[in-house]
C-alpha cells in the first residue's frame, strides 16, 4: 500500500511517501480502506517528540473509510461498513488497521468526509468542557484558539450548554467567522490583553474555565484571566511548545489543572456512546466543523506544514 512514513523525529521534511507492507489484521482487528484522513494535533506532536516505535513508522491517529476485512473475533463490523477508526499510529495510509474497540460506526446519511473529523476533535472538546471541566450553565469559559479544529466544537458545545463563551483568535475577521458558532465575546490576542478583557467581561471575577488549545502560548495571561479555584484544561501542544506551571503559581491561584488526552479513553463504553451522539448531532446539522483545506496523501509534508503554520479555520484533511 501507499503510505507516509518516517524513521526519525523532526519537522515535516522527515516524512516520506511510498510503498510499505499492508497491515496484517489480527483476531480483534478492523482493517479500513481509507477514504479521508483527519490530521490531528497529536500527529504533529508525535512526529516532533515521540521516538518511532517501529521503522518505517506510519503516523496518524484517525481516518474514515469502509471496512476492508475483520478479524475472526470481531462482532460489530463486517466488510463494507462505513467507519471512523482511531489508533496511535497508522492512519496516513491507504489501509488502516485498528482494534475493534477503536472503530466507530458512521450513520448511513453522514458523509465520510465529514465523519472523518468528528471523534478526536469533538470528543476532546466535549471531555475538556464537561467530563473533566464540569462546565455549568451560566459559567464563563475562555477558549484559547477558538478557530481551530477543537476550538470550534468547544465554542458550539459550550454555548449550547448555556455557558458564556469567550474566544481568542488572530484578527477581527477571524473572530467574526467564529461568532456564528456561538461565541459571545471575541478577543484578538495580537492586539488585546486577554486577562484584562476577561476581567472586564466577567465583572472582575475572572473566567471559570480555560481551554488552552494553542500550545501554551500566552499561558501567563490565561492564568491571570482565571478566577481563583478556576479550572485550566491543557489540551493543545501541536507546535511543540511545552510551557510549565510553577508550584507556587498553582497554590496561589488554587487552580485546578487537567491534562486532556481523549485518546486514552476512546476504547471506553462511555466514549462509544458519546461519539454516537456526536455523529448524530453532526448528521442532523446541530454541530458543524469547517474543513479548511484538503491535500492528497502524497503531499503530507505540505499538509502538516499548513496545520502547524497556516492557522487553518477548522480541520485539514488528506485523501489517499
Amino acid at each position: 500500500m501507499k503510505a507516509v512514513y518516517y524513521y526519525e523525529n523532526g519537522g515535516p521534511d522527515v516524512m516520506e511517501y511510498g510503498d510499505v507492507p499492508d497491515p496484517v489484521p489480527g483476531p480483534n482487528t478492523v482493517l479500513i480502506r481509507v477514504a479521508w484522513i483527519s490530521i490531528e494535533g497529536g500527529d504533529l506532536l508525535n512526529r516532533l517528540h515521540a521516538p518511532p516505535r517501529s521503522k518505517p513508522f506510519v503516523p496518524g491517529y484517525q481516518a474514515a473509510g469502509t471496512v476492508e476485512a475483520v478479524g475472526d473475533a470481531v462482532t460489530r463490523f463486517r466488510p463494507g461498513d462505513k467507519v471512523v477508526g482511531f489508533n496511535w499510529n497508522g492512519s496516513h495510509a491507504e489501509l488502516f488497521a485498528v482494534p475493534e474497540h477503536y472503530a466507530y460506526p458512521v450513520p448511513d446519511h453522514l458523509d465520510l468526509r465529514v465523519a472523518a473529523i468528528v471523534p478526536v476533535a469533538m470528543g476532546t472538546a466535549h471531555d475538556a468542557l464537561f467530563e473533566y471541566g464540569h462546565l455549568k450553565e451560566g459559567e464563563f469559559v475562555l477558549v484559547q484558539g477558538a478557530a481551530g479544529g477543537v476550538g470550534l466544537p468547544a465554542v458550539q458545545l459550550a454555548a449550547k450548554a448555556g455557558a458564556i463563551v469567550i474566544g481568542t483568535a488572530s484578527g477581527k475577521d477571524r473572530l467574526a467567522r467564529i461568532a456564528p458558532f456561538g461565541m459571545h465575546h471575541g478577543i484578538d490576542y495580537r492586539t488585546e490583553d486577554i486577562a484584562e478583557r476577561c476581567k472586564d467581561i466577567t465583572g472582575g471575577k475572572g473566567v471559570d474555565l480555560v481551554l488552552d488549545l494553542a500550545g501554551g502560548r500566552g499561558k501567563d495571561k490565561l492564568v491571570q484571566a482565571l478566577r481563583p479555584r478556576g479550572r485550566y484544561q491543557v489540551i493543545g501542544a501541536a507546535e511543540g511548545t511545552l510551557p510549565t506551571f510553577g508550584f507556587m503559581e498553582l497554590i496561589q491561584k488554587a487552580m485546578q489543572v487537567n491534562g486532556i488526552s481523549f485518546g486514552r479513553d476512546m476504547h471506553a463504553p462511555r466514549v462509544h456512546s458519546l461519539l454516537a451522539d456526536l455523529f448524530g448531532r453532526v448528521a442532523n446539522g446541530e454541530l458543524a466543523l469547517p474543513i479548511d483545506r484538503e491535500f492528497p496523501l502524497s503531499q503530507a509534508r505540505e499538509a502538516h506544514t499548513f496545520v502547524a503554520e497556516g492557522h487553518p479555520f477548522g480541520r485539514v484533511l488528506m485523501r489517499p
